[in-house]
């Protein structure tokens, strides 16, 4: 499968093996297959390459494996690009895609073939499945049997092309965060390499684009790690250099399951439209498995300062939506409201009865909106919370919470309303200490305590049970819009029954 509109020319690489550039011998690449969004997962990945080449000052390569041409959409691979560039993972180079390789993958079979390393097989599937349980029912490996290898089948017949394993004892993966692991290579089968449809398996296509791409480390999930010997073993036939292996344990659940949907969103671009800033989103990311010293919160230049794989653990991480929900509240806290202005823009409610025109835009017509996000952000922990509570400083059309009534915004309220309606209103200056000095003077008139006084005119100008600080919200909302939803409520509350 083609995807036109996301093409890039293939001969920005040439099709044969290069040597490596002197200057940055570090060469990375990120494979995802486009048969679904960008998961926890694989964005990890993403972004251990990312890092990993930036610093070490090399490159970082995007490929799409696409091969799989029934599950491969467009689709999937717009949701993988989007999810990239949402966490800031700019490749270097590509995207590549495998489906425009697949002369290159046959040409490579062929020399295999030539050399006698690779050979053809016309077994049938259901042949190849008797003889499986047969070797499982003797006690056997349920591998290939070679019965093909010296058969020489005809080029003109239905077959696959098969690798002839020809090794003896271990095959070692040397790998960078599990140490030396060992596999018996009399278990390894002899390998699919080319379908009869002629595409190649993934095995075979990944080693050749690792080849021809010069990749010097591939950063990938423990998943892949039976993978990494019959890998191995291709390298080697083709006479080509080994890239070093680093296999990034699994991230798994609070229940130390395989993470998955019954543990929350599993897509990238989920957390984003939940409200989650990608700055966030890397933060945590990175340290499903990495570590710095007992650093948490890191920028993006001490990420690629830092991280190397040394600290890369080996143990599988665990996912914990609450640790994730506390570092995107650290984030916007922290973030100024103009920084964050942008990224709210998409979670702002529709403004029935605008209180400012043009809030939506950026710059100096937004300043009152910034005001209000720094008021705000340190009581919010996503986006979407943050744009819900902005709504009374958006827009006068806003409902009144149902659980203000617990908070003493009942008709009995009607009384303190309208005195600081009163007294508001002959207010000359509206500024921090005049509104002060109303608040504590009607307070010690009424005889009441500052919180039987804040907690009703809260309610009256903002509709909810917590707000900022209620001078902080008088000054945002100013005189008249404030006189104006004090009445307001005093006349809903004088029709509530």
């Amino acid at each position: 499968m083609i995807f036109n509109h996301f093409t890039l020319s293939i001969l920005e690489y040439p099709l044969t093996s290069l040597k490596r550039p002197s200057k940055n011998p570090v060469r990375v690449r990120f494979a995802p297959s486009p048969t679904g969004a960008l998961h926890l997962g694989g964005a990890r990945t993403a972004l251990f390459n990312y890092l990993f080449a930036r610093h070490h000052g090399g490159e970082f390569i995007l490929r799409v494996e696409d091969t799989d041409r029934e599950r491969s959409t467009e689709e999937s691979v717009s949701g993988i690009f989007d999810g990239m560039h949402w966490l800031g993972l700019e490749w270097d180079s590509g995207p590549f895609y495998q489906s425009q390789r697949m002369e290159r993958y046959l040409e490579a079979a062929q020399t295999l073939l030539s050399s006698g390393q690779a050979y053809r097989c016309d077994c049938l599937p259901d042949e190849l499945e008797a003889r499986r349980k047969e070797a499982m029912a003797a006690g056997l490996p349920p591998k290939y049997d070679g019965r093909c290898r010296n058969r020489n089948v005809s080029p003109d017949k239905p077959h696959v092309i098969r690798f002839l394993n020809s090794r003896k004892g271990d095959v070692i993966v040397a790998d960078l965060i599990r140490g030396n692991v060992l596999f018996d290579a009399a278990v390894l089968d002899d390998l699919v390499l080319v379908r009869t449809d002629r595409t190649p398996t993934y095995n075979f296509a990944v080693v050749i684009d690792d080849w021809d791409m010069n990749i010097s480390h591939v950063i990938r999930g423990d998943d892949h790690i039976n993978n990494t010997p019959r890998q191995i073993l291709l390298f080697e036939a083709l006479g080509a250099e080994l890239p070093a292996f680093a296999h990034i344990p699994m991230i798994h659940g609070t229940d130390r399951t395989k993470l998955s949907k019954r543990h929350g969103a599993t897509s990238v671009t989920a957390y984003r439209e939940m409200g989650y800033l990608s700055d966030a989103m890397v933060n945590y990311i990175v340290r499903l498995g990495w570590s710095h010293k007992d650093q948490e919160i890191f920028s993006r230049a001490e990420l690629i300062e830092f991280f190397d794989l040394d600290h890369v653990g080996s143990s599988p991480s665990i996912f914990n939506p609450e640790k994730l929900l506390w570092l995107n509240a650290h984030y916007m806290k922290t973030a100024p409201g103009k920084d964050l202005l942008p990224h709210l823009i998409p979670f702002l409610p529709e403004e029935k009865d605008p209180l400012y025109p043009g809030s939506r835009e950026t710059g100096e017509t937004a300043s009152h909106i910034i005001r209000a996000i720094d008021e705000w952000k340190g009581r919010t922990r996503t986006l979407v919370e943050l744009g819900e509570s902005l709504q009374p400083f958006l827009d006068r059309h806003f409902s009144y919470s149902p659980e203000l009534s617990k908070k003493g915004f009942t008709p009995e309220s009607i009384p303190i309303l309208s005195e600081l309606a009163v007294r508001f209103e002959s207010l000359d200056v509206w500024d921090h200490d005049h509104v002060a000095e109303v608040l504590k003077s009607a307070t010690l008139d009424l005889s009441l305590k500052l919180g039987q006084v804040a907690s009703p005119l809260r309610g009256a100008l903002t509709g909810q049970t917590v707000s900022p600080g209620i001078h902080e919200v008088l000054l945002l909302l100013g005189r008249n819009e404030s006189l104006s939803r004090i009445r307001r409520a005093i006349k809903h509350l004088g029709e509530t029954p």
